[in-house]
């Protein structure tokens, strides 16, 4: 049986299609017998190897994208996870991470393991041409986050350069609101709010924190009774501290966020937000 010949041209055309090296794509064609389908399954089954071979590995480097609706009302967080800074900063990357966004924005579904089962392009998953793209790029790569939200209007913001993205979901659908939700955006993303408000805090959280005001009060020599009721007194200032209504808006240290959004509106505030930054 005579060997398929390969052209440079077709080489060209199935690095186009995959994104993969010019060797693996004419070696890919070769084994194939010049099939480009069989020569792109190839091509993903090579990924999949080498995504099992780097699953050890940690992926802290990446992108974080924020997409939102045209009416303003859904948005969307996702993290594509990388290795390196240098990949991470590669344009392709950060425009794939922008179709994972777009195509999870459209459908909207509920979780993660949704959004990796949606369909991508030429007929994959998007959690396929995640896996393609290990071996394409020779790194671990995930997509590591999802979150969305669903608000009157959602304000989206991206901090340093897609290490961090916010959205916050307001209750009134207006200019002013969604120029006061950017604030309050960069304030999560600047303050790492734990919650909304403190009645939103988590019951191991808050125990967490008894605990710990237990023992600072112990360490302080204060009776061993009077523990607890000194620890919960201490709450108040760590909810002030760490959920995002009570924050000191860090553009006015006179006022808290839910000041300032009274300042804006009497009756605006925060339905919810969401929080994703790599690591």
């Amino acid at each position: 049986m005579s060997e398929v010949s390969i052209s440079a041209s077709d080489v060209k055309k199935l690095r186009e299609m995959t994104g993969a090296g010019m060797m693996d794509c004419k070696k890919a064609l070769g084994e194939s017998g010049g099939d480009f389908e069989k020569a792109i399954e190839i091509l993903r089954k090579q990924g999949q190897k080498l995504s099992l071979k780097r699953a050890d590995r940690e992926a802290n480097e990446g992108v974080v994208i924020a997409a939102v609706s045209e009416d303003g009302q859904r948005g969307v967080l996702v993290k594509l996870s990388c290795e390196t800074d240098f990949v991470a900063k590669n344009e392709n990357f950060v425009a794939l991470a922008k179709q994972f966004a777009e195509k999870a924005l459209a459908s909207f579904p509920a979780s993660l393991d949704e959004v990796l089962a949606l369909p991508f392009e030429g007929g994959i998953t998007i959690g396929e041409k995640v896996t393609e793209q290990v071996g394409v790029i020779g790194e671990k790569i995930e997509l590591a986050s999802y979150e969305s939200i669903k608000a009157d209007r959602v304000a989206p913001y991206i901090h340093m350069g897609y290490k961090a993205g916010v959205l916050v979901g307001l209750n009134q659908n207006s200019d002013a609101a969604y120029e006061a939700g950017r604030d309050v955006a960069m304030q999560v993303a600047a303050m790492k709010p734990v919650a909304l408000d403190k009645d939103d805090v988590d019951a191991a959280t808050i125990q967490k924190e008894i605990e710990i005001g237990m023992e600072v009060a112990r360490n302080e020599g204060k009776p061993e009774e009077m523990l607890e009721k000194i620890a919960r007194g201490k709450l108040n200032k760590f909810f002030q501290e760490n959920t995002l209504l009570n924050q000191t808006f860090v553009k006015d240290n006179k006022a808290s966020i839910r000041d300032y959004l009274k300042s804006v509106d009497k009756e605006l505030t925060v339905s919810g937000f969401k929080h994703v930054t790599l690591g």
